[in-house]
């Protein structure tokens, strides 16, 4: 049952696989505590593993805004998007993954893998999302780091002309955008693992199906496991948080 859900998300974590089938495992007697014991003497508990890239160049000339949402309750979708890059590829074959994702839902509104750190691959990944948005009359606010790309003049100019109001981080800590470096991860550690030999038009087929999935059928802890979509059709659900200080050891349980 787990080699079948894990074809579609090969390194889903055990708290995720039971919630997806707890049903099933409770007709065979098998509890979560059980189904950590089954998957370790089967040698299939998934061990995160840490990379770090560079991909904010936050020495620029452009405006830095302030940040709107560190004390802002997040309470429904479309409210607060996030958005950041991560660094998808290797050496020979550097890659980058724009992404803009909704704070509220952990749903993943808008992407772009590019060969480069140029703006173009973070605005396509903001055009996208503004394309496919489902509340436009709700007011919006874009939050990032204070990289390069979204103070660029173009990047503003498209927040502007969709009337998104602008917030940044206020410095280097990377908690200030904790649920863009939690995508992140998640789409590194779950879905594109082991990817280093991929090309770019390659890596863009991977990238889309995993989003599809991870938006469709990945339950998300902070969203008391429904998945991004099933988060994203309402304002009901309470979001759970988590401290910044305990950040680092939620990444490495709870994946």
């Amino acid at each position: 049952m787990i080699n079948q859900v894990r074809i579609e998300m090969p390194r889903l974590g055990t708290r995720k696989l039971y919630y997806l089938l707890q049903e099933e495992l409770e007709t065979l007697g098998v509890g979560r505590d059980k189904l950590f014991s089954i998957l370790k003497a089967n040698h299939m508990l998934i061990i995160p593993k840490r990379g770090y890239h560079i991909t904010t160049n936050s020495h620029h000339r452009f405006r830095k805004h302030k940040n709107r949402i560190e004390h802002l309750n997040i309470n429904h979708p479309e409210q607060v998007w996030v958005a950041d890059i991560t660094y998808v590829g290797h050496r020979k074959n550097p890659m980058y993954l724009a992404l803009v994702t909704d704070a509220y839902s952990k749903k993943i509104k808008g992407y772009n893998v590019s060969s480069s750190l140029e703006t173009q691959g973070s605005l396509k990944a903001l055009k996208m999302a503004i394309k496919f948005r489902e509340y436009p009359n709700q007011e919006l606010i874009h939050h990032s780091d204070r990289g390069l790309q979204y103070c660029s003049n173009e990047y503003q100019k498209l927040i502007n002309k969709n009337s998104i109001k602008c917030s940044m981080t206020e410095s280097y800590d990377p908690y200030q955008n904790a649920v863009a470096e939690r995508i992140n991860g998640i789409l590194k550690q779950e879905f594109l693992f082991n990817t280093r030999n991929l090309d770019l038009k390659t890596m863009k087929i991977l990238v889309k199906q995993s989003i599809e999935i991870y938006n469709q059928n990945r339950p998300h802890w902070s969203c008391n496991m429904l998945t991004p979509n099933q988060m994203h059709q309402q304002n009901k659900v309470k979001i759970k948080t988590y401290k910044n200080k305990n950040l680092r050891k939620f990444q490495l349980s709870e994946i």
